[in-house]
């Protein structure tokens, strides 16, 4: 069954359902700090909650390329299910928190729990949809993603109509329940090292000092890697303060804020992806570097939306660039994953990616606890118009230096470079 096509399409789905559940869980706090805050005083101070959203960050970054580790030699099946079942228990337990502290200490566990899913889940998609259908697949677990940060938008909506500590344990107790379907239904594509699996689904372990020193002698992972960084910091930007900076642009309150904020974003997302997925699949058929054009087309459309969003004051200005981003951060969200893929071999992918996290998030970690200085002096639009100069630079690196000769890069050429 797992070698079908149909099967290969339910894993997308399935696994786009565990990133939906991902990043609602992780957003969803950022909408709701005013409801959190009445009864924990210490998330009235800006600064305060940029501390406890870039926490998580940092813990993230640093585990990632461990975690990319643990998917390239163990079985990324278990290492999905694990990783939702634990964030989604600490979900439910934020809940019951009652102090600054305690948030703070399973706001990091969630890092930890988190940093699991994207090496192992990105991989596993890798492995059953290859060149044809890669951008597409990857895309369209994208959209889960994108649809978690929508979700997540509702939290103060939600926490309005009941109350923050019950939001965090219904979305808790969602998670618990579908990592116990998903144990059931997804199945590992390939077996590491196993004498007696059958050959076209073995992978062999390779040395991790070897796998290492060749992925980092690669000068264009060192390419990916910056590449990765640069725009991760307007796309954290994005997903932590973006519906900060409509309510105080528009001044409207967070429960109009939050989902006009995630909603643009995510639904223009969604239009990026796949567009980028199906236009970087058609387009690699005729030229290698399809993708790596359809990834650079998306950063450019995001340079002049980070402008206007940062310094606009209208709701159309706002509301239209943030749609404009997202379209422009689809295109380059389908395609990191099958860029790497023309680099780096199946064996050395989740650990790839696990740094490509690293570097993606620490990024991510800085300019979370940056903007929260700088919205606590209410410089927040500026912070975001800054961040186009960063992206133009990531847009000329990819340009100039990515050149890829193959479609799906094997063991064998790649150690034999």
């Amino acid at each position: 069954m797992k070698n079908s096509r149909w099967y290969a399409w339910l894993v997308v789905g399935l696994l786009s359902i565990v990133a939906l559940l991902n990043y609602l869980d992780r957003q969803v706090l950022s909408t709701m700090r005013e409801s959190i805050a009445v009864d924990i005083e210490a998330l009235q101070n800006m600064e305060n909650f940029g501390m406890l959203m870039a926490v998580f960050l940092w813990i993230y970054a640093f585990l990632s390329p461990v975690a990319g580790g643990f998917a390239d030699r163990f079985s990324r099946k278990w290492i999905i299910v694990g990783s939702l079942g634990v964030w989604s228990a600490i979900t439910l337990g934020m809940g019951y928190c009652t102090s600054f502290e305690q948030m703070l200490v399973l706001r990091a566990l969630m890092g930890v729990s988190e940093a699991l899913y994207i090496p192992a889940g990105l991989a596993l998609i890798t492995e059953y949809h290859t060149g044809k259908t890669r951008s597409l697949a990857t895309g369209i677990h994208m959209i889960g993603l994108y649809l978690g940060q929508a979700l997540g938008g509702f939290g103060a909506t939600v926490a309005h109509h009941l109350s923050w500590q019950e939001t965090f344990h219904w979305f808790g107790i969602i998670g618990v329940v579908y990592a116990v379907v998903l144990s059931l239904v997804l199945m590992d594509k390939r077996t590491v090292s196993t004498k007696n699996a059958p050959a076209d689904t073995v992978v062999a372990k390779v040395p991790v000092k070897i796998g290492l020193r060749r992925l980092f002698t690669t000068p264009a992972f060192w390419v990916i890697l910056v590449m990765f960084a640069a725009p991760s910091l307007p796309g954290w930007a994005v997903r932590n303060w973006l519906p900060t900076l409509f309510a105080e642009n528009l001044g409207i309150d967070m429960m109009q804020a939050g989902p006009m904020s995630t909603i643009s974003i995510a639904a223009s997302s969604l239009i990026g992806v796949l567009i980028g997925g199906v236009l970087s699949d058609k387009w690699v058929m005729k030229n290698l570097r399809g993708r790596v054009y359809t990834s650079a087309i998306g950063l450019a459309l995001t340079i002049p939306a980070l402008i206007l969003v940062g310094t606009g004051s209208t709701a159309l200005a706002i509301v239209g660039a943030a749609l404009f981003f997202g379209i422009g951060y689809g295109l380059f969200d389908a395609n990191n994953m099958p860029i790497l893929c023309q680099f780096v071999p199946d064996s050395l992918r989740s650990t790839a990616y696990g740094f490509m996290n690293f570097v993606g998030v620490l990024a991510g970690a800085v300019v979370t606890q940056v903007l929260g200085a700088w919205a606590q002096e209410g410089h927040l639009g500026i912070g975001f118009a800054v961040l186009a100069g960063v992206v133009l630079f990531a847009l000329i690196l990819q340009i100039v230096f990515l050149r890829p000769k193959a479609i799906d890069m094997t063991n064998q050429e790649f150690y034999q470079k």
